[in-house]
């Protein structure tokens, strides 16, 4: 197993951890969850950097740090519907869009076509960070309202969601009329 695969597991692993902390109510559990949310969202960078500078690229690792990312973002989404009232039809978008995505890698896999995170993607994954962010905070900081942030970051999310995941999808569909 190399470096950067072992950094995609370990965010898989601290999954469990984060939806446990999200239901203690207390303001305390609010920030270290959300903290912890975002470190382990920024360990996806660490493990691309890692597998680039020390060429240790894998066809596992293209399949596993996105993968990881997906789950990720995903339980804590669909905790977050029940603890802070995130329309169900967003999330059913959000999610159907990363089994799409997820499945169309999986067949662009098995014939050899490698569908790498674009860039349009990567301001999704963002913009779900920062939204999961504020909405596991939930509260005020300086009385700015976090939900509402929270949610303007994550219909934000939702938009880039749909372009990228049509944009994955002309992706695989040029690699293979060509």
């Amino acid at each position: 197993m190399t470096l950067p695969n072992g950094v995609s597991i370990i965010r898989v692993i601290a999954i469990p951890i984060i939806l446990i902390l999200l239901f203690f109510p207390e303001r305390i559990f609010q920030w270290i969850t959300a903290f912890l949310f975002l470190f382990v969202s920024l360990t996806d960078m660490l493990d691309g950097y890692l597998a680039r500078r020390r060429k240790l690229v894998t066809t596992l690792g293209k399949f596993l740090d996105p993968l990881a990312d997906k789950l990720l973002v995903v339980t804590t989404l669909i905790a977050l519907m029940e603890l802070r009232g995130i329309p169900l039809w967003m999330v059913l978008i959000i999610v159907g869009r990363e089994i799409a995505v997820t499945g169309l890698r999986g067949i662009a896999a098995s014939q050899e076509i490698i569908l790498s995170a674009s860039l349009l993607g990567k301001y999704k994954t963002t913009f779900e960070v920062a939204a999961l962010f504020f909405l596991i905070l939930n509260g005020k900081i300086h009385s700015i309202p976090l939900h509402p942030v929270g949610m303007g970051l994550l219909w934000i999310a939702l938009i880039l969601s749909v372009i990228s995941g049509i944009d994955y999808f002309k992706k695989f569909l040029k690699s293979i009329i060509v």
